[in-house]
């Protein structure tokens, strides 16, 4: 089983006509690994995965792993869904493409018992028991919070469940899941969070931002689990407006703006529901922009 850590990207997923642009979305996933990336997070909520179909789901994380062989970057594929089977269908064809490991957001919607969350999980981790599986908390987008105890309770009777990416945007909750497992692999899945979540015992950060600037994103992050607090502290500073900026409307439609303007897609598409960004917010990302050095 591999445990995945350090500096992971929530890659967007590039449309062009309508459709999947897998060349754009090739290059992308090459420039995170020239830029010191540890992993790639193909069809994760940033990758817009409530609105893929389940072939273009799969076809994406197929392409990362075509991109990522040979690297020193792994594969760290969503395997997500308000219906378990759905998630479970995923996760076992991501372990035939050769992913690394999966990570699961929380059902949205439907909110389920802390006891539906144990077993939706469980379900998941034992369909592919030689697969690395880590939760997925985001209660502001899913309506559900992974409780400490439930991911204690899911941790102890599924041996491949090695950690959770937390983005709930709470210290408090990051604190008390290292308190509780100290051998869990936490990821903070927050970017205004990244800093503080690996002072308090994180093991790496999965990035919306790292997809325009994953040059700094791979630095903070292996300053600060070296032990660098100080500088990997400056760069987090650096990278405060740029965060900010990145959440002014609902994740991914910002960041994709970001990569649009940056030239490094060539359209600017989302699946509806999702709309391109307000003429104000466009104006706002650009120019917060303009402070950054964008590698390409």
């Amino acid at each position: 089983m591999t445990i995945v850590t350090g500096s992971t990207t929530a890659i967007i997923t590039p449309f062009k006509n309508g459709k999947l642009d897998e060349q754009t979305y090739a290059k992308l996933i090459q420039r995170q690994i020239d830029n010191d990336i540890n992993a790639i997070c193909p069809v994760g909520t940033t990758g817009e995965s409530c609105t893929l179909r389940f072939d273009e789901d799969i076809r994406c994380i197929e392409i990362a792993v075509e991109v990522c062989k040979g690297t020193n970057t792994k594969v760290l594929a969503g395997a997500g869904s308000n219906a378990t089977h759905e998630a479970m269908r995923i996760a076992q064809q991501a372990q035939k493409l050769g992913v690394d490991a999966i990570f699961s957001v929380s059902p949205y919607y439907n909110k389920p018992s802390q006891e539906g969350l144990y077993q939706h999980y469980k379900a998941i981790a034992d369909c592919v028991p030689d697969l690395g599986v880590m939760l997925y908390n985001v209660p502001g987008r899913t309506g559900i919070e992974i409780e400490t105890s439930t991911v204690q309770r899911i941790y102890d009777n599924c041996k491949n469940m090695y950690g959770i990416k937390e983005a709930s945007g709470s210290m408090d909750k990051i604190v008390a899941l290292h308190k509780a497992m100290p051998e869990l692999t936490i990821l903070s899945g927050d970017d205004a969070t990244d800093y503080p979540s690996l002072l308090c015992g994180g093991s790496g950060i999965t990035s919306v931002t790292s997809n325009l600037l994953p040059d700094m994103k791979s630095k903070l992050t292996s300053l600060a689990l070296e032990g660098n607090f100080e500088e990997a502290r400056k760069i987090h500073e650096e990278l405060l407006e740029i965060n900010q900026v990145l959440f002014c409307e609902a994740n991914p439609i910002p960041i994709k703006a970001a990569m649009y303007i940056a030239g490094l897609t060539e359209t600017l598409e989302y699946r509806l529901p999702l709309t391109a960004p307000s003429v104000e917010n466009m104006k706002r990302i650009e120019k917060v922009m303009e402070k950054y050095t964008i590698v390409k």
